[in-house]
């Protein structure tokens, strides 16, 4: 049994626009089918796929990153290493986005700590008088 748009937007998070949108740009791995009266229908398999498409998206990959890739995987057979290059790129994208988080962390940790031993001592000064 296939799945409406609306229950893609549900099970997804992604707005039946933006849907609409991924289907525009290529996103998807295969044509949705389109069942009585020309309503889409889904499958799980188009669902899985927009899921990994969502957390490529998430992740920071440009949706022409991601329409490249899905064009390699529509190719078939043949093109894995063109297929792991970009993975590999954006995992490495992804690790240095992740360092860099890190870092801001880091930092706003310390400046939390530095406002917290203040308010703690403006508390304990205050019971004291």
């Amino acid at each position: 049994m296939g799945l409406s748009i609306g229950q893609v937007a549900e099970r997804t998070g992604l707005s039946v626009h933006a849907l609409r949108f991924y289907e525009k740009e290529g996103i998807l791995a295969h044509q949705v089918h389109r069942g009585p009266g020309g309503r889409r229908v889904y499958t799980e398999q188009d669902l899985a796929w927009l899921r990994m498409c969502i957390m490529l998206r998430m992740s920071g990959m440009p949706v022409p990153e991601i329409r490249r890739y899905t064009d390699l995987v529509r190719q078939g057979d043949g093109n894995e290493l063109q297929r792991l290059d970009i993975l590999k790129e954006h995992q490495e994208r992804v690790r240095l986005q992740m360092e860099q988080l890190q870092d801001c962390m880091d930092l706003i940790t310390h400046k939390v700590g530095v406002y917290q031993d203040y308010v703690n001592s403006i508390d304990a000064r205050a019971v004291a008088q």
